[in-house]
Order: structure tokens, then sequence, then C-alpha cells
């Protein structure tokens, strides 16, 4: 068992929010449902490429915010534009920066390698232009930004 598994509050979704990432991602996987009395999930355990996760039904009293979100590491355009158009899906929302709000409120931020590639330039025009691209997306766009830090 790993040291360190985030554990996530749902109001009644957890279920449905796990079936939901578990579809997504892949290498991933459905751990277990434990359920109350009444026949509905009180915990779930999943799998999401390998990173354990543990949710839990405990009510409306606390709500997903920025200040803790999901970061997803992707190769290329293609990835970015499926966990992106997944995760924004059926009532998510875009935000800037790369990051996204999934329908159950969770907050993720779908970046490319490349973004930190260009950004760790040591030539700080360069990387400035593309820190200033990448602050007026929702959406990363690796060719964009590939466009600012040519200068073009």
């Amino acid at each position: 068992m790993k040291k360190i598994t985030p554990f996530l509050w749902f109001d009644t979704q957890a279920e449905e929010a796990m079936n939901f990432y578990v579809s997504i991602f892949k290498n991933s996987k459905v751990g277990g449902v434990s359920r109350g009395p009444d026949g509905k999930a009180f915990t779930v355990s999943f799998e999401l490429d390998g990173q354990e996760f543990v949710g839990l039904n405990a009510g409306p009293q606390f709500k997903f915010n920025e200040a803790v979100s999901m970061f997803v590491n992707c190769e290329d355009q293609a990835e970015v534009d499926y966990f992106w158009n997944a995760l924004t899906a059926d009532g998510g929302e875009e935000s800037m920066c790369s990051w996204c709000k999934d329908k159950y409120g969770l907050w993720w931020q779908i970046v490319p390698k490349q973004l930190g590639e260009l950004m760790g330039d040591p030539d700080p025009v360069k990387s400035k232009r593309v820190m200033d691209a990448m602050l007026k997306m929702k959406k990363i766009i690796v060719a964009d930004l590939q466009k600012a830090y040519d200068g073009k």
C-alpha cells in the first residue's frame, strides 16, 4: 500500500465520478466500493494510471476548489485535447492557463510537456514570450507556444 493516497470528498457522486475517471485514463481500474446500510456507495477506491485514489460520499458541506488540482502531464497536443475535452464535457468548465474543472467540481491542469521545455529555455526573452502566450490561453495550444518561442 502506498503511503499517500489522494482522498476526495464528494456529496453523493463518488461512485459515478470514479467510473467517469476510470473511463478516461488508460491503465486505470476500479478498486472497490463499500456501501452503507441504504445500499449506496459510501467509499470508493480506484487507480488512475497507477495512482491510487479514495472517494467518499459525505454530503455537501465541502466542495473542491482550485487550491488542489490534479496535474496531468501530456506528451503532445493530441493528449491535451483528449483530456481537456473529456474532463470539460457534460458540465465541466474551462479556466485559464491549462486549468479546467470537471462536472464533479474537481480541478485539473492539463499540461503538455512542451510548456515546461519552452518556458525553461535559458533565454529569458524566449521564455517570457512563452509565458505571455500561455497566460492568454485556456486550453494550452502547443503550436501557439512554439510560435511565441520562435518570436512569430
